[in-house]
Order: C-alpha cells, then sequence, then structure tokens
C-alpha cells in the first residue's frame, strides 16, 4: 500500500504532464495558426487573387441579404399594410367611439389602436384632397368616425387576420371593416420569395467559396508534397500534417469574410446619401440599415467554416491518393 506522500508525488506528477502536453497542444496549433499566416505572406499577389475571389463571393451573398433587410424595413416589416380600419355606425357619438377603441386597447391581439372622429377625419381630408373649398359647403359631415386597428404579428398567419375581422364585424358600433387582404398577401409571397432567393443565392456561393479555398489547398499542398512526404517517412500523424493547410484555409476565408464586409460597407455608404435624400423628398424616415455585430460576425464564422470544410474535404481525399515515390 502506497503512503499518502507517494500518492501525492504521483498524482502532482501526473498533473505536471497533463499540463505539459496541454501547454505543447496549444503551442503546436498556435505555431501552425501563425506559420500558414506567413507562407500566404510570402506569395502575397496569389494570396490576394484568391481572398479577392472569395471575397467578392461572400459579398454578393451578403449583399442580396442586406438588399431584403432594407426592403423589409422599408415596408415597416410589413406590419403598417395589414391595419385594419373599423367605420363606425352615424348614430355612435364620439364618447361612445373612444370608449370602443379603449376596450380594443386591451385586445390580446391589438398593438396599437387609434380614434379618429368625424370631425378630425373631415380636417384631414380637407388638408389632403383638395377640395377644401367646396368640402365646407356641405351641410353635414358625411365621413363616419374610425377606429385604426394594428394587429400584433398578424402576418404570421391570414387566418388570424380573417378571425379578427369577423370578430371585429360583429361589434354591435361598427359598420364594416377594412384591410387589404390581398396586398398583404402579395407582399407576403414576394418578401418570400425574396428570402428563398437570398438563401440559394447563398448556398450557390457558399459552395464556391469551398471549391475555390479546395482548390488553393490543392495546390499548396502539391508545392509541398516533397515536406508532407518526409513528414510522413519520420512518422508524423495526419492530424499533425494537415493542421497547416486547415490553418492555412481557415486564413483564406477570415480574410475574405472581412474583406466582404468591408465591400458590403463601401458600398452601402456609396448609396447611403441618395437614399436618405430620396426618403426625405418622400417624407419617410427610412434608414439604410447596415450589417450589425451579430451579422458581421456570422459572416466571418461562416466565410472560415466554408474555408476550413473545404480544404478538409480536399485534404481527406488528397492524403489518401498520396503515396511516396
Amino acid at each position: 500500500m502506497k503512503k499518502p506522500k507517494t500518492i501525492r508525488k504521483h498524482q502532482q506528477s501526473l498533473k505536471a504532464k497533463l499540463v505539459e502536453k496541454f501547454e505543447a497542444y496549444l503551442l503546436n496549433h498556435a505555431h501552425g495558426l501563425f506559420s500558414s499566416l506567413g507562407r500566404l505572406t510570402r506569395t502575397p499577389f496569389t494570396s490576394a487573387m484568391t481572398i479577392l475571389v472569395l471575397a467578392v463571393a461572400i459579398a454578393l451573398a451578403g449583399s442580396f441579404y442586406i438588399v431584403v433587410a432594407n426592403i423589409q424595413q422599408l415596408t415597416g416589416n410589413l406590419e403598417a399594410s395589414n391595419q385594419m380600419s373599423l367605420f363606425l355606425k352615424d348614430n355612435i357619438t364620439d364618447s361612445a367611439g373612444q370608449k370602443l377603441a379603449d376596450q380594443l386597447k386591451q385586445h390580446p391581439s391589438s398593438e396599437s389602436v387609434k380614434f379618429i372622429t368625424k370631425k378630425q377625419a373631415m380636417e384631414e381630408f380637407k388638408a389632403n384632397s383638395g377640395f377644401g373649398e367646396a368640402l365646407t359647403a356641405l351641410d353635414t359631415n358625411p365621413l363616419p368616425s374610425v377606429i385604426q386597428v394594428q394587429p400584433k404579428n398578424s402576418l404570421d398567419s391570414n387566418e388570424d387576420i380573417e378571425k379578427l375581422m369577423t370578430e371585429f364585424k360583429q361589434l354591435p358600433q361598427v359598420d364594416f371593416v377594412q384591410v387589404d387582404m390581398q396586398w398583404i398577401e402579395r407582399m407576403q409571397t414576394i418578401m418570400l420569395i425574396a428570402s428563398r432567393a437570398v438563401f440559394l443565392v447563398s448556398v450557390l456561393l457558399g459552395f464556391a467559396v469551398t471549391f475555390i479555398t479546395g482548390n488553393t489547398i490543392r495546390l499548396e499542398l502539391h508545392n509541398r508534397r516533397d515536406e508532407v512526404y518526409i513528414s510522413k517517412l519520420v512518422g508524423a500523424t495526419l492530424s499533425f500534417i494537415q493542421r497547416p493547410f486547415l490553418y492555412c484555409g481557415f486564413w483564406l476565408g477570415f480574410i475574405a469574410g472581412f474583406s466582404a464586409w468591408l465591400i458590403i460597407t463601401i458600398m452601402l455608404l456609396i448609396v447611403e446619401s441618395p437614399v436618405e435624400k430620396l426618403s426625405t423628398l418622400y417624407n419617410s424616415g427610412f434608414e439604410l440599415q447596415f450589417l450589425g455585430f451579430f451579422e458581421f460576425t456570422a459572416l466571418l464564422l461562416l466565410a472560415s467554416s466554408l474555408a476550413v470544410l473545404g480544404s478538409w474535404g480536399v485534404l481527406h481525399y488528397q492524403f489518401r491518393q498520396l503515396k511516396p515515390q
């Protein structure tokens, strides 16, 4: 039976060995990471051309995404188009209409509720229609009171919109309810097509990034085949031999992703001023949306992952074919 001191020494020795192995593991990976970056800098023209091609492919996918995102913002995420207008009966007073509006504010499906009296409706119509003088000749106000209801997340399902319309139509104070369902369906379809188009284009460009990186690593492996042969002869493991090539692919994808973000940002900055001017002419508060921090991070991770995947696929195939001569 071992003495306690002997057991403690054995545990400390084992712990020291584990720490030493972990430090060696980190050192090897750090060496592979930075040595692969240094190798890229030794062929600046070739590396720059490869990165530029990858960056353009990634920037195209990112540009389609940000265009759709801005279109969604321009349309108010399609939420303003499904506003319901509840036209009240002529015998409903302003106080009764306001009371009904207050009740509708408590409805679980209502995002916001606005009550417009007959007088307010007439003043707004006079200001916007261009018939102000002619309308003053009317003895009575023919316009009804209106309650405008903005539903919550109602674009998720057309059935929900129709159910809410039916519920509001059954209110005794309401004459009829108006909402442009056809417009909503059209906008839903347009945005669905745009989103799927962005997805398909992104997938195709993702394959392009993977194949381009894989071909670059294949050429790099061909140029260093003698080094690989010697490493295999001296007993180097496959993971050790692959490591610098995988890190080379990582750097290609990472730098290309960052370059793609720069390209997208520069393009947005170029069109930002004309877009803001056009927004001002239409009295709109639209502001051009740029890639956020989360989207920027996702772009880098996705570009790096695709590049590493392409590198790994080529290495896995080539090393099975590679035999020392």
